[in-house]
């Protein structure tokens, strides 16, 4: 069965890793596969808590609600069974409201699935008035069978034969108004979509409550608004005593008004771990009268279903179900009318065992090498650190689910981190306390005279940053701007540091690089100073150069002259052939 065809499914997108519903899940049917919580079907009973748990509403219920309406259009005759929980979940609205607001969604007719429970309570009654002693455990919630059958199927005998409320309402309303009828359910289960999947020849779908408001609103049919007539009634007969079932203990309510049902211990359990401990080891044999145990896999009872929103206390609620309840004369004589019987088969979950050495193995990979180790927090999901080592060889969780290793392999790679940043590192919360730090910050900060009396030089944690540096207003501004902040050549003990103040946690944690730049200043400096010297004996050499070059210039100038005036025609008969060169203050004579 894929995941959209089962009655619950993941919305992988939006699964946020919380391992919320892993942790709540009864049975542990939950497998991470890529990062997601995945419901694996053959393990999960429908029951929904994974469903109500999930904050981010990555879990689903089946939308049945297109073939809901496509069921309504084909022509056939479709009439609802309503659960009796519609009183807490709709109690501002009549009945009449109910079934006019139905009625015009085109369903045939509307009755109540409590029909169903006092049939299923008469046949209850009668197998406690044939007993003598035996444990019989209610069939009334799919979710509570689907358990039994899966994890107690040493219970599965102790089931009672017949089919659950709904079902029974089903056969009863075909043998009335004919068996080409089409039903849907309506109420506040999930659970209930299992029992259509396995039974269509009786029920052809469920719907939950917030299906019904959702309908409701695509077609703006308003509850307050709708008109009423004297046709908006419950078909076939208004139910009593059955009102009573969606409560915790409401069916033992019903079956004791039964003289039969006198000699027998009746009790109730509700919610999946409740049941668990309850029927874990018991033995009927262990008792010579018949017990009845009602179970219901929501705690409190159907009132409180996965698909339910009355914010109402249990108690509240408990009263306004007993109230619609008419405990009548009829209660306690009432005879079966039709056969409600079904046979249950277990359906065992095979648990696996693993080796120790496998189990020590996996153990070792999420650092847990010693008993000591396994701290069993559970927040994994499982209660013990075997039973999710279990699970990790089975292929249904991941390393990363456990919050201890990741803690501490997250710590490990910090504290790697800061011993290998050679330049100092600290980091500190809100009051500028010092969180962690690394060897260089106490080999840089650490002042034996101020520090000594104070604090321990083996472990800073706790230390005030204040006593250490004297620039923490950058720390104090990185934490009120929630910015990181970059200053240079902050100057401290005759020293100077570029610094570099990020933020960890918006205005809880903050921390700091700090790198000691004093010589690489101090170098850059006296390579300047170097540099100035250079240019200074550059620019006399070139001065002294350009002055030779000058002089040179000039000489060879008026010795060209020269030459060419000697030989200018005008002087070729002259017979003074000396040439006086003058250059700045000398006088040369050839």
């Amino acid at each position: 069965m894929s995941n959209r065809e089962y009655p619950l499914y993941t919305i992988k997108n939006n699964c946020q890793d919380c391992y919320k519903c892993v942790r709540r899940c009864p049975v542990k049917a939950i497998k991470i596969e890529d990062n997601s919580a995945m419901i694996v079907p053959d393990l999960c009973i429908a029951c929904g808590t994974c469903y109500r748990v999930c904050p981010a509403k990555a879990k689903q219920p089946r939308n049945d609600l297109t073939r809901a309406k496509h069921l309504v259009q084909s022509g056939k005759e479709v009439y609802v069974s309503l659960a009796p929980s519609w009183i807490t979940e709709f109690e501002e609205y009549s009945e009449e409201q109910i079934i006019a607001a139905l009625r015009r969604l085109g369903f045939k007719g509307v009755s109540e699935t409590a029909l169903g429970a006092e049939e299923v309570s008469s046949n209850i009654a009668k197998l406690l008035e044939n007993s003598e002693k035996g444990l019989f455990i209610s069939t009334a919630c799919p979710a509570v069978v689907e358990y039994v059958n899966k994890y107690l199927p040493e219970h599965t005998k102790n089931l009672t034969p017949f089919t659950s409320p709904l079902l029974a309402h089903c056969s009863l309303l075909k043998e009335k108004l004919g068996k080409d009828i089409e039903i849907v359910f309506i109420g506040p289960c999930i659970a209930k979509k299992l029992e259509a999947d396995k039974h269509p020849e009786l029920l052809s779908l469920s719907l939950s409550f917030t299906d019904l408001k959702n309908w409701l609103k695509e077609e703006n049919i308003d509850l307050k608004e709708i008109r009423t007539s004297v046709f908006d009634k419950f078909i076939l007969q208004k139910a009593e005593e059955g009102t009573a079932y969606p409560i915790e203990g409401g069916m033992i309510e019903t079956i004791r008004p039964y003289a039969s049902a006198g000699k027998a211990y009746l009790m109730q359990a509700t919610g999946i771990n409740n049941i668990k401990r309850e029927l874990l080891n018991i033995k009927a044999e262990d008792y010579n009268r018949p017990i009845f145990i009602e179970c219901l896999a929501c705690e409190g009872g159907c009132v409180n279903g996965p698909c339910t929103h009355n914010k109402k206390s249990g108690i509240e609620k408990r009263i306004d179900i007993l109230e619609k309840a008419e405990f009548g004369t009829d209660a306690g004589k009432r005879t079966p009318s039709i056969n409600i019987s079904l046979d249950y088969s277990a359906n065992r979950i095979e648990n696996k065992n693993y080796d120790e050495t496998d189990i020590k193995n996996i153990l070792a990979q999420i650092g847990k090498y010693t008993i000591e180790d396994e701290i069993n927090c559970g927040g994994c999901g499982y209660d013990t650190c075997r039973n999710f080592a279990k699970a990790l060889l089975e292929g249904k969780a991941e390393p990363e689910m456990c919050v201890s290793h990741m803690k501490h392999q997250a710590q490990r790679k910090a504290n790697a981190l800061l011993r290998c940043i050679p330049s100092p590192i600290v980091i500190a919360n809100a009051k500028l306390n010092i969180l962690e730090y690394n060897d260089k910050f106490v080999e840089t900060f650490w002042n034996e005279e101020e520090h000594d009396d104070i604090y321990n030089k083996e472990d800073l944690r706790g230390a005030n940053l204040r006593d250490f540096v004297n620039f923490t207003n950058l720390f104090s501004a990185s934490l009120d701007l929630e910015q990181d902040i970059h200053r240079e050549h902050v100057r401290f003990n005759n020293k100077l540091f570029d610094v570099v103040v990020f933020n960890i946690d918006k205005k809880q944690i903050v921390g700091g690089i700090i790198e000691d730049v004093t010589n690489v200043e101090m170098k850059k400096e006296q390579i300047a100073e170097k540099a100035k010297e250079v240019i200074h004996k550059n620019l006399a050499t070139v001065q002294q150069i350009a002055c030779t070059l000058g002089e040179h210039m000039a000489e060879t100038e008026v010795l060209l002259r020269s030459i060419a005036h000697d030989f200018s025609p005008d002087n070729e008969e002259s017979g003074n052939n000396s040439v006086i060169i003058r250059t700045n203050s000398n006088k040369r004579e050839y």
